[in-house]
């Protein structure tokens, strides 16, 4: 895989919480923990996308689709 090497400054707390969540769920450094914690904003982002993308969808597509057939008909 490749890598790139960031520095980051985090306030204490935040640096504790990384330092007790790393034993307590198995990650092998501090950067698997903050490389879970980005892939869970990116999932969230994602999320929100999808939810977005389909409020736009066009109500009146279900019913053209239909077209009056039910699932008897096959």
């Amino acid at each position: 895989m490749n890598v790139e090497k960031l520095f980051i400054f985090l306030p204490p707390s935040l640096v504790e919480f990384v330092e007790n969540y790393k034993p307590d769920k198995g990650c092998k450094s501090r950067s698997q923990v903050i490389e879970e914690a980005l892939e869970l904003l990116r999932n969230r982002e994602l999320e929100a996308a999808y939810r977005e993308a389909s409020a736009e969808v066009d109500n009146d597509w279900d019913v053209t689709v239909a077209d009056g057939l039910t699932d008897e008909t096959w």
